[in-house]
């Protein structure tokens, strides 16, 4: 993991192969790859959502986010190698009590809407269950460590808690609060 890139078109991936942090090559389509690449989108997405006017704690929180998430990357691209840590997770257990401490109790549920930066949120989230997923299931067919799986998991409580967040932040003079959905059969079940 010392290696620094120093050339990044290297030709040896055009044969549908990558390599892993270990020196072995897979298929570009492997399941660890695809865990990976995942990540790699989180990760990208949350940079996106730093772009935007944020609280300044939320910000701080964010950065320290794509740092771990850059070692869940390193931890999945090295079979058997560790680098998420349980006091990650830990963190984002407390992150999450944090702010969701403050938020009204949730009576129906919300559209991943509202300010830019609480929709951005919500992409997030979404990119945190499907960089999830692709660990679950890299972890049915190797052995992944447990922390991976729980980071993502928690992470994307926390997309949800901080999108309500960003939602009543009024940075930049929209904010209020969630979206709700309407369902038509939830109104003529209250209705009639």
């Amino acid at each position: 993991m010392s290696n620094r890139l120093t050339q990044i078109a290297t030709r040896t991936g055009d044969d549908g192969t990558t390599g892993l942090g270990d020196g072995t090559r897979v298929a570009k389509d492997h399941l660890r790859v695809q865990a990976m690449g995942d990540v790699d989108e989180l990760n990208s997405s949350i940079g996106v959502l730093l772009a935007e006017p944020l609280p300044a704690d939320v910000r701080e929180l964010l950065g320290v986010i794509q740092h771990e998430l850059f070692n869940l990357g390193g931890e999945l691209s090295i079979p058997g190698y560790q680098l998420v840590k349980s006091e990650a997770v830990l963190r984002l257990d407390a992150a999450l009590a944090r702010y969701n401490d403050g938020l009204p109790r949730l009576k129906e549920f919300i559209l991943p809407a509202g300010t830019r930066s609480a929709a951005l949120a919500h992409v997030c989230r979404t990119v945190a269950r499907r960089a999830e997923r692709a660990v679950v299931a890299l972890a049915a067919a190797e052995s992944v460590n447990e922390a991976p799986r729980q980071y993502l998991n928690r992470l994307s409580d926390l997309m949800f808690v901080l999108a309500r967040v960003l939602n009543r932040a009024n940075l930049d003079g929209l904010g209020g609060d969630d979206v709700y959905w309407h369902s038509d059969r939830l109104r003529r079940d209250t209705d009639g």
